[in-house]
């Protein structure tokens, strides 16, 4: 693996200069807060936050989760919900969010060598092939299903180009209020300076299954996929996330209704699921547990056991907030700025592999913009929530922790985990 070259502020600004054709957003800066805690205060504190803690899990260890009634928007319990971690592949939520109405899931695409160019080196892929004509539907079964990093590409380039859709992921990310994310690339690629949260996932997650297609695809456990330019041969592809599918030793999770798994051997596994019980809908997302492929699931399932057991009587330690743009309160007095206890994973030495920190504010947001579209043009390796990718090292890693807490990378072995 070679780090990529060291780009000049200069640099940066020219090559931001033509590829972004909507207007920047601010990025959320690492070290500055607010003193107003979107979703309320005790989001932002240390230690298990729930007004009822009998029997909640106890061998928790993912560095960050929560557990939220869908309906209500209640946080029923949290640990570090905003706390800055990588979301590997559940980054394609907000993607989702971003683009699914953008086009008809009739409406075809035949995918061209450009189309694919420069999609980095262990992305997972779902086998998107040039000269075959694709449904936008088929595109999104690959993103849903496989995480396919080759369908997101494609659907982005269908939207004007990875650093339109970046900005465009970015404004959807301010107008839901989720100021813990910063995006760099549209599929959860391992880049320095891209973050989310427990908090800012289950608001994608939540938007997401207010929309048909997005709780459709999500909850798809299989399809077929287009094998050649006929359109006669397909292959089988199976959605990855296993409390849906039940795979390698996962038991399926009663009621279960999606969402987003992802993957990498910066983030580890990350998951964000919803089920369904006795017409009451939960949202649980779980961030880069300690160790084992099945823990982020077994721990995901854990909490919807508990959230279902403890019912109402659970009471609320926050919220999630409304979009904007769905007549939701604006809870932050600035989206420039990160709430009070959204802390920064941030590289050690306070820099990435090509010795950025996290950039904060319009012109950070600007230079991370050109950077994703120049790593990608590059095709920098590091992806993936992959059933076939190669875990990437560790100079390749987004973040550290600023804290001492003990890494979740996956050893770069070269060999891959199972689909995750």
């Amino acid at each position: 693996m070679h780090a990529s070259p060291r780009l000049s502020r200069r640099s940066l600004l020219a090559l931001a200069a033509p590829a972004v054709a909507v207007p920047a957003v601010a990025a959320a800066p690492a070290a500055a807060a607010t003193d107003v805690v979107i979703g309320g205060a005790r989001l932002a504190r240390d230690g298990v936050q729930a007004a009822v803690t009998a029997g909640l899990p106890k061998k928790l260890t993912a560095r960050a989760w929560l557990v939220a009634d869908h309906d209500s928007g209640e946080v029923l319990a949290s640990y570090r919900a905003h706390r800055r971690l990588a979301p590997a592949s559940t980054l394609k939520m907000l993607f989702a969010d971003t683009l699914l109405d953008k086009f008809e899931r009739t409406e075809r695409h035949t995918v061209t060598d450009a189309d694919l160019a420069g999609i980095p080196a262990g992305s997972s892929l779902v086998g998107v092939k040039a000269g075959i004509t694709y449904t936008v539907e088929q595109l999104w079964q690959g993103v849903f299903l496989r995480s396919g990093n080759d369908a997101v590409q494609v659907l982005a380039r269908m939207n004007g180009g990875a650093a339109r859709t970046v900005a465009e992921m970015q404004a959807k990310a301010a107008d839901l209020q989720a100021l813990d994310t910063h995006v760099v690339s549209p599929d959860g690629y391992d880049h320095p300076g891209q973050l989310s949260s427990a908090y800012d996932l289950a608001l994608f997650a939540r938007h997401g299954l207010k929309n048909a297609d997005f709780r459709a695809y999500c909850g798809t456990k299989g399809a077929d996929f287009p094998a050649d330019r006929s359109g006669r041969r397909t292959f089988r592809i199976e959605n990855t996330d296993r409390l849906l599918s039940g795979t390698y030793g996962v038991t399926p999770y009663e009621g279960m209704i999606g969402v987003k798994n992802g993957y990498t051997s910066n983030a580890g596994n990350t998951f964000t699921g919803a089920a369904t019980r006795a017409g009451r809908t939960l949202l649980v997302a779980v961030l880069h547990p300690a160790s084992g492929n099945n823990a982020v699931y077994e721990e995901t399932a854990a909490l919807l056991d508990w959230g279902f057991r403890a019912g109402s009587s659970a009471g609320a330690v926050g919220t999630l907030v409304d979009a904007l743009s769905e007549g939701g309160a604006r809870v932050s007095p600035s989206a420039a700025a990160p709430h009070a206890g959204a802390r920064a994973a941030v590289t050690k030495g306070g820099g990435g592999p090509s010795g950025w920190g996290v950039l904060g504010g319009a012109g950070g947001a600007v230079l991370l913009l050109a950077a994703g579209a120049y790593q990608a043009r590059r095709g920098r390796r590091g992806d993936a929530d992959p059933s076939t990718a190669e875990p990437v090292t560790a100079d390749s890693a987004t973040a550290e922790p600023a804290t001492a807490e003990p890494a979740t990378a996956e050893p770069a072995t070269g060999e891959s985990p199972p689909p995750s």
